[in-house]
């Protein structure tokens, strides 16, 4: 790391620090493959005019395992890997996943992302034990680099037990793993308050520089960090609280309830924040722009009937926001691992679950590769990722 880097990320109080190889492991042996068909549900059909997920009703999913050699499991992030991406281990079109857990099924121990393309043999891209629990906030960067959060479990129990004073213990604060287009782990960017549990992230991508929003789990904020990218690495240049005050603690079955998904509208300059404790969904205005934290920001969803603890977030090319719903927190029976679509308003458009198991929808992620729009979801109950191809209109 340069004397320019150091500098940068000494002012703005976050550690930068530059991080050897590692190598990737075999490819798997196995892979199941199905089809899933999404049974959308929709109350008003003029809102759904248009809308994603009742089109998704009417394709098949491919479904394809994301468990690597060494067992670890739990998917939790997902991310298309974006045209000018330099090819190398991953290409353009790739799908990569995050995993959470270990293969004894221990949260906050997983150490692998996993390159996950329908009808192929997952491979391992990346697989560090030094940066365990690996979350739902991951990213790829055009330029050639993958970012990456962890959550740790800090004593190896898979638990995160809630202390007399409402923290979170037996939890490790995690970082930002920056990793080369080789799957070598090059870079991280860690601070206790900025980067407290990183849990989920959204890109603004401009190639040689990069704005990225990450949720925080163990203090309940959102950071914005402004970012100089170059293929060696990223240059920190400055990073700032933006949002603030969402409910964060331990969960048993969820490890932590916390600010999750985020997703961004770029020309209005909002992000939208999915809290999943508050079941509800936040806007932040002037998010790429603001000086000073906004707090919650403005309510936007609010729906006990359709929201049951939102994670992943995504939004449509329409305004549509999509969540993943959890279920830790308004459970529904009648309704398990629910994605709901929502109108930019705040009203719903439709629903369909995933698995008919509790607790199993989590990451999304959505993208446009030519004529098509690709809807990726992982389901952390059968460890599998579900990916839909429909035409965009």
């Amino acid at each position: 790391m340069d004397k320019l880097k150091k500098a940068i990320a000494a002012a703005v109080g976050l550690v930068l620090v530059s991080c050897g190889g590692s190598g990737t492991d075999p490819e798997p042996t196995s892979v199941t493959s199905s089809a899933l068909t999404a049974q959308a549900h929709s109350v008003d059909p003029s809102t759904s005019r248009g809308a994603l997920l009742p089109r998704l009703a009417a394709v098949k999913a491919a479904v394809a395992s994301t468990v690597p050699p060494n067992g670890d499991v739990n998917p939790y992030g997902v991310a298309f890997v974006p045209p000018r991406f330099p090819p190398s281990v991953l290409r353009p079109g790739d799908v990569i996943v995050s995993n959470f857990n270990n293969g004894s099924n221990l949260q906050g121990t997983g150490t692998t992302i996993v390159r996950v393309n329908p009808g192929a043999s997952p491979t391992v891209f990346f697989a560090d034990a030094s940066v365990p629990g690996l979350s739902t906030a991951l990213g790829v960067l055009s330029a050639g680099l993958v970012l990456v959060g962890n959550l740790p479990s800090s004593d190896g129990s898979g638990s995160c037990n809630g202390g007399d004073g409402g923290q979170e213990l037996d939890v490790g604060q995690g970082a930002i793993t920056v990793i080369d287009s080789s799957g070598h782990r090059i870079q991280s960017l860690a601070d206790a308050a900025l980067l407290d549990g990183p849990w989920d992230l959204a890109l603004d991508d401009d190639g040689a520089r990069a704005t990225v929003f990450v949720s925080n789990a163990l203090s309940g904020t959102v950071t914005r960090l402004n970012l100089g990218v170059a293929p060696e690495g990223v240059t920190v240049e400055s990073a700032t609280t933006i949002a603030s005050g969402y409910l964060h603690r331990c969960d048993p079955s969820a490890f932590v309830v916390a600010p999750t998904g985020l997703a961004l509208d770029e020309e209005r300059d909002v992000l939208y924040v999915a809290s999943t404790g508050d079941n509800a969904i936040y806007a932040v205005e002037h998010a790429e722009t603001r000086t000073h934290d906004d707090g919650q920001g403005r309510l936007v969803v609010h729906d006990d009937t359709h929201l049951h603890g939102p994670l992943g977030l995504v939004r449509t090319s329409r305004g549509d926001l999509i969540a993943a719903q959890g279920d830790a927190v308004n459970p529904d029976p009648a309704q398990p691992s629910e994605i709901v679509e929502f109108s930019p308003a705040g009203a719903f458009v439709a629903e369909f679950s995933i698995d008919t198991a509790p607790g199993s929808a989590f990451g999304l992620a959505l993208a446009r590769t030519g004529r098509d729009l690709r809807f990726a979801a992982v389901d952390d109950g059968t460890n599998q990722l579900d990916e839909w191809i429909v035409p965009a209109r």
